[in-house]
């Protein structure tokens, strides 16, 4: 079995990718007449590692400050020509979380097909367009955090540069094109804040149906996964639900990038594997 990260008992383990969530880069030449739709294409295919694997923890803090940790590992694979990556969550600990899995093909032009499979019940069921702004495994990100979005189904609109953390960012205004679409996702409206020199996301800030500032990402611990086509990947990301007082921080312990990742690791057969 290739793959360093995969060499476990029982349990293979996995690569993330987030979604958003959520940290999605491209280096290239920068231009002063860049869109925001020009600049969220070239973030959304940067993010698109050929394969990947990696181990992450997703610690999940409550107001008072308790914490929940749980491990996860994650493998992604591009396919039909990189316009669609699929990817599989494995919980490794702890125990009450322990085998869950998660199967998402994340497509370009459509909406996304994803699989949850619950070991307590020893099923899988299809998560629908509708659960999309639904909590992922109880923290702060949304299972639409977790997948990069259908940019025809939005308006993009470049508002100012700003910094962030010393970096020169585009600050972006991203708007749904009808309300069913922010109903699904879960937002009225986001910003996004890219920056220049690398098309990293550094922040961005999530607004609630009612207009209301939802949840802040900020990401950091930039690192360069792939050297030969510049991919980027945040190896810190935080999520602070600014309403509840709850955050999320997804941190990558080891990732690393394996092209020839195995199909038969994004199959629904898999997930249900002990």
């Amino acid at each position: 079995m290739k793959g360093k990260l995969l060499a476990t008992p029982k349990i293979v383990t996995v690569a993330i990718t987030v979604g958003l969530i959520t940290s999605v880069y491209l280096s290239s030449g920068i231009s002063a007449d860049l869109s925001g739709m020009d600049i969220m294409q070239k973030a959304n295919a940067a993010r698109q590692l050929n394969g990947s694997e990696a181990v992450m923890t997703l610690t999940i803090k409550n107001s008072k400050g308790e914490k929940r940790v749980r491990k996860i590992a994650t493998v992604t694979k591009l396919f039909d020509k990189g316009k669609t990556e699929k990817r599989v969550y494995r919980f490794l600990s702890p125990a009450d979380v322990k085998g869950t899995g998660v199967l998402t093909f994340d497509y370009e032009t459509k909406g996304d097909d994803m699989w949850i499979y619950l070991p307590a019940l020893r099923k899988t069921r299809r998560i629908v367009t509708s659960e999309r702004a639904k909590s992922f495994m109880g923290s702060e990100f949304s299972y639409a955090d977790m997948n990069t979005p259908t940019l025809s189904d939005y308006k993009f609109k470049v508002l100012k540069d700003e910094s962030v953390d010393g970096a020169k960012c585009w600050k972006i205004e991203v708007m749904p094109k009808n309300d069913k679409v922010a109903e699904d996702e879960g937002y009225s409206k986001k910003y996004v804040w890219v920056a220049q020199n690398e098309f990293t996301i550094r922040k961005a800030e999530y607004f609630d149906l009612d207009g209301e500032l939802l949840k802040m990402l900020h990401s950091k611990n930039i690192e360069l996964v792939d050297k030969a086509q510049k991919r980027y990947r945040s190896k810190y990301m935080e999520m602070t639900n600014k309403q509840n007082g709850r955050q999320s921080i997804f941190e990558i312990e080891k990732i690393e990038n394996v092209p020839d990742t195995k199909d038969s690791y994004f199959t629904t057969s898999y997930l249900e594997r002990p």
